[in-house]
């Protein structure tokens, strides 16, 4: 079942309850010092927002407390409800232009209590600031996507607005003090708002268009070196455990003398003490063992097997180079000017 669009309640009026109410009911709530002074200006405000529901509002700056109760001409029931609301927004730090749209009949508030969801306080300053964002930007798109308006304040997230938009904001809330950030939220309501517009996809199932986020940066509890295996559960207490009676009863040990008992233990004493002092004489000898030294044969070996690699190469090369063609063909003298030459060197000696 879905709500037509533009369909709207109709407003509660006299003709509805026209013998007004039977009993006088009345709600107070208190408000910290800093907030005395906007209080005192904004008063005269709030008695007349609320004197149109004729529910009757009084400020007592001693005790610093507002009381709103109702009065003989009230006819509407859940007026008082909504006046105590009106008083706790303010208390809340919430501006009277804000607070006042609470007596709408298709308004209503939450205060979300974010003082004891984290332990440690610099964490909890860390997260609210993420909730608020850099200059309120995240704030802003909050209240854009949720048509709320949201407060942030001390311990209290105040947040004022439609029924369907204050689930959503105490979702992101609610998140935001478990660690998860408010963009993933923020990500699903703008889909959301987007798949909403269409039509056809109103009565559908949204699960396939959402984002599935995965948490990357998980810490894993470190495993102990050491894990202590638990004994399985048995009704009977454990055995006691043998004394060094006995331990010598057992043995035979406790018959003997003492002389016998004493000899033992000097022969104990000697075997332990040879033992130790051949460890430590193995180890002092240990000293005067010669390093193996590595034979020379395999070096001279390797040495003329590259100096036959390198030889073969060189022959190579050779061959190479004689079957190579090389430009041109060295010129040749022709007979006649080597006869020449030998006739003028012999000229020159005689």
């Amino acid at each position: 079942m879905t709500v037509p669009d533009g369909w709207k309640e109709p407003a509660f009026s006299r003709e509805d309850n026209p013998r007004g109410l039977l009993e006088e009911s009345s709600f107070a709530t208190l408000f910290p010092k800093y907030r005395e002074a906007y209080l005192k200006e904004c008063w005269p405000l709030v008695e007349k927002a609320l004197g149109d529901s004729h529910i009757k509002a009084s400020l007592d700056l001693i005790e610093g407390s507002m009381t709103v109760c109702t009065t003989k001409k009230t006819f509407d029931p859940y007026a008082i409800v909504r006046a105590r609301d009106l008083i706790k927004l303010l208390a809340r730090s919430v501006p009277f232009e804000q607070a006042v749209r609470i007596l709408q009949d298709d308004m209503a508030c939450d205060i979300i209590k974010i003082g004891t969801m984290v332990r440690n306080r610099e964490r909890f300053v860390k997260r609210r600031q993420r909730l608020i964002g850099p200059k309120g930007s995240t704030l802003k798109a909050l209240e854009l996507l949720t048509n709320c308006y949201v407060m942030v304040q001390g311990n209290t997230v105040s947040a004022l607005g439609p029924y369907n938009g204050l689930k959503e904001v105490r979702k992101v809330v609610m998140d935001t003090m478990k660690n998860i950030h408010p963009i993933y939220n923020i990500k699903t309501l703008m889909i959301k708002q987007e798949l909403s517009r269409d039509p056809e996809l109103r009565t559908q199932n949204w699960e396939r268009f959402m984002p599935k986020f995965r948490h990357k940066n998980l810490s894993k509890r470190k495993e102990p070196k050491k894990k202590s295996v638990k004994k399985e559960y048995t009704p009977f207490p454990p055995s006691q455990p043998e004394s060094k009676i006995d331990k010598e009863l057992a043995t035979g040990e406790f018959f003997l003398r003492e002389s016998v008992k004493k000899r033992k233990k000097m022969e104990e004493i000697k075997v332990k003490q040879a033992e130790v002092l051949t460890k430590r004489q193995e180890e002092r000898n240990k000293a005067f063992i010669p390093p193996k030294e590595k034979p020379l044969m395999k070096k001279s070996a390797k040495a003329s097997t590259e100096a036959k690699l390198d030889i073969e190469a060189i022959k190579d090369k050779v061959r190479k180079a004689k079957t190579k063609r090389l430009g041109a063909l060295p010129l040749i003298p022709a007979p006649s000017s080597i006869k020449k030459t030998k006739n003028n060197k012999a000229k020159s000696k005689g």
